[in-house]
């Protein structure tokens, strides 16, 4: 068994040890004692040096702890530990807000934690609620950092499962229970590291809410976490505000403003786009010779690109003056549209849907007009080959 020495002190950064037992070459340690966590409970472990070898990973295997190591080290030697504190530190805050979070959560908007997710860019917790209002969120989060600024105490004791009261998730362990308090607002079963008070988690910034499978993940920042992302944002809102040359707090009504001027825009030149591709396939229709049937046929290609509204709003104009068929192939992606007239002769659906099926392809439309992809360029000429079997002649 591995006496767990940050149970009781988790600003302990140092240590010494006697190496119990060694595996996978050596690079595998087991010691009588440590205060390297291992990854537990949603918090990754420590890194750090063990006799001057770098820890690179912390394993809980219940009742004792691994250490998986860049090198070897020997059974029956005794190990001067060294966890790293800027991780350790880190770890600590994010676990402590995690703990405050909830709790404020779970007192003003009524929502048990249901998951914590310690990550190396941010923190997320899921928490039993479809949805919290923006009124919600900026109450919890202005309460939590209140608290922070109290500097309430953070405390560990031990208590008997059965007689533990006043926690605020039921734990489901049996026996003798580590306990994380914080000074009248929580009190939770954790074997995490934490920090002694509030006051050292420094902050905590809410950053984002997602829908998950009916409850709702919440992404949250402490301390240096937190400082650093609020400096990278009011970075990137300095250079639009910049680009605005107006204050920073007048930038979110501007790009309002610009972004309903270019949805404007875009409409207009939507507009006339279609305007031009109609004009295109009636100018394209007149200038095309009918074959020996009466009908007039196009086959465009093109290297890259899709059918998009322009090229549909063609091939109709295009087919709209009677006895007409179109075709466009694009090589990448391999795709193809097909336009008919109804006088043509020609069902655009039922030849593309046909051929494309023949082909490995998938799509379809309609008599008049149709399209789909293929896999592969081999797959497009197939396609084209068939279509100008039934289609073309």
């Amino acid at each position: 068994m591995t006496e767990r020495l940050y149970y009781n002190d988790s600003s302990l950064l140092t240590f010494d040890a006697q190496v119990l037992e060694v595996a996978e070459d050596g690079r595998r340690v087991y010691l009588d004692r440590t205060a390297f966590y291992p990854t537990s409970g949603g918090q990754p472990f420590d890194t750090g040096t063990l006799g001057g070898v770098a820890v690179t990973d912390v394993v809980d295997e219940e009742s004792r702890v691994a250490h998986l190591l860049a090198g070897p080290l020997s059974a029956g030697m005794s190990v001067a530990g060294k966890v790293d504190w800027p991780r350790r530190q880190d770890h600590m805050q994010q676990h402590t807000g995690q703990h405050l979070l909830s709790a404020v959560l779970h007192d003003l908007c009524g929502c048990a934690t249901l998951s914590f997710h310690l990550g190396n860019e941010s923190c997320t917790i899921d928490i039993a609620a479809p949805s919290l209002t923006a009124e919600q969120i900026a109450a919890t989060e202005r309460r939590v950092n209140e608290l922070i600024r109290e500097c309430r105490p953070v405390t560990v004791s031990y208590e008997d499962a059965d007689e533990a009261a006043g926690l605020r998730k039921a734990s489901r362990r049996e026996g003798t229970l580590r306990i994380v308090s914080i000074e009248g607002i929580d009190r939770s079963a954790c074997g995490g590291t934490h920090v002694s008070s509030t006051g050292a988690i420094g902050c905590l910034q809410i950053r984002r809410l997602d829908k998950i499978r009916g409850n709702l993940r919440i992404e949250f920042l402490c301390g240096r976490r937190a400082t650093e992302r609020a400096r990278r944002d009011f970075d990137a809102l300095s250079a639009i505000a910049r680009a605005f040359s107006a204050p920073v707090d007048d930038t979110p009504a501007l790009v309002k403003a610009q972004m309903e001027r270019l949805q404007e825009a875009e409409k207009s030149r939507k507009k006339l786009a279609a305007e031009v591709a109609g004009y295109e396939g009636r100018r394209l229709f007149e200038e095309t010779a009918a074959s020996a049937d009466g009908v007039r046929r196009v086959l465009r290609r093109a290297a890259r690109g899709a059918a998009d509204d322009e090229l549909r709003i063609l091939a109709q104009a295009f087919t709209a003056g009677g006895k007409a068929v179109f075709l466009a192939l694009f090589e990448d992606p391999p795709a193809i549209l097909l336009a008919a007239s109804r006088d043509s002769g020609v069902n655009a659906g039922e030849v593309l849907k046909a051929t494309l099926a023949a082909n490995g392809g998938r799509g379809g439309g309609n008599a008049q007009l149709a399209q789909g992809t293929v896999a592969s360029r081999p797959a497009l000429e197939a396609v084209l080959t068939q279509i100008e079997t039934t289609a073309w002649r």
